[in-house]
């Protein structure tokens, strides 16, 4: 989806809309007012990004006058409202490499190739705001933070063609992927309350010119960890969205998590994540017990 006006979109406070602009955040919450109303029962997609495309024009006629805060002073929220949560398994040739090697962490059901065993759905009542935190569930057991370009859909994408992708996203955020380690299946241990952070904003899609060649880094207690670049994935941005939309409709809204590279390792409560994506920004996100 391309946007008119670059941008960086943000949910702040209690429920208002706001564009990030340098160190403040702009209350652009009155084009909420244009949204059609919710029908009950509800559910099939995020209102606003089905909506976004046609309200462009109205966000550039109030960004000037629209009311500013100092972003240091805003509590970011989650901005997003998906049907679900999608997840690409194995998805960097580096964290290939790296669970091959360590038999006892990834088990063989979980090296399958991306090709071959698909994509995984995540419930969405995983997704959490940075400034919410991870809260670690099974003390017993090993979870291990995973940095992942994540994008949103910005309309509705069915049966979708890897050249015609990029038109149907709306933007990019940073996405953490925790994970329990263990022998079930993915979708289980890695649906658990704050296991999929996101954020801390969305940049809108005409903001980031190739999704394949960001640079990103995590680290934790400031300890690098990860550092790649998204132009190692085995299945890019628009091979994602094809896979996925070949399966079921895409709704706007919906998130794709693209793969984590490697360096994947344990956190632990009192931990402090911080991750960066270039062309996004940054986050930092705080571990405890659940």
């Amino acid at each position: 989806m391309k946007g008119r006006l670059g941008m960086k979109l943000c949910c702040f406070d209690e429920g208002r809309l706001g564009v990030v602009i340098g160190d403040e955040v702009a209350d652009i919450s009155e084009i909420l007012a244009e949204l059609p109303a919710p029908a009950w029962p509800g559910g099939g997609e995020d209102r606003l990004f089905a909506a976004l495309p046609a309200l462009m024009p109205k966000v550039e006629s109030i960004l000037d006058r629209a009311p500013r805060k100092p972003l240091s002073q805003a509590t970011l929220r989650l901005a997003v409202a998906p049907t679900k949560v999608i997840g690409a398994p194995v998805n960097y040739r580096d964290h290939a490499a790296e669970a091959e090697a360590d038999k006892e962490t990834f088990f063989a059901h979980q090296l399958i190739r991306i090709q071959e065993i698909g994509l995984f759905l995540k419930a969405n009542s995983s997704l959490v705001a940075p400034a919410q935190g991870i809260a670690l569930r099974h003390s017993d057991r090993r979870t291990d933070h995973e940095l992942e370009l994540a994008l949103v859909i910005g309309k509705t994408a069915d049966r979708v063609s890897r050249d015609d992708a990029l038109d149907y996203v709306a933007g990019y955020a940073i996405g953490l992927d925790m994970t329990v380690r263990g022998k079930e299946e993915r979708s289980f241990r890695k649906s658990i309350d704050t296991y999929s952070v996101f954020g801390p904003w969305i940049v809108t899609a005409d903001e980031i010119e190739d999704p394949g060649n960001l640079d990103m880094e995590l680290t934790v207690n400031g300890e690098v960890r990860q550092s790649a670049n998204t132009r190692d994935l085995v299945l890019g941005v628009p091979e994602l969205i094809e896979m996925a939309s070949s399966y079921y409709t895409l709704h706007p809204g919906d998130i794709i998590m693209t793969g984590t590279p490697a360096g994947v390792g344990p956190v632990a409560e009192g931990d402090t994540i911080h991750a960066r994506i270039d062309g996004i920004g940054s986050i930092t996100v705080k571990v405890r017990a659940a």
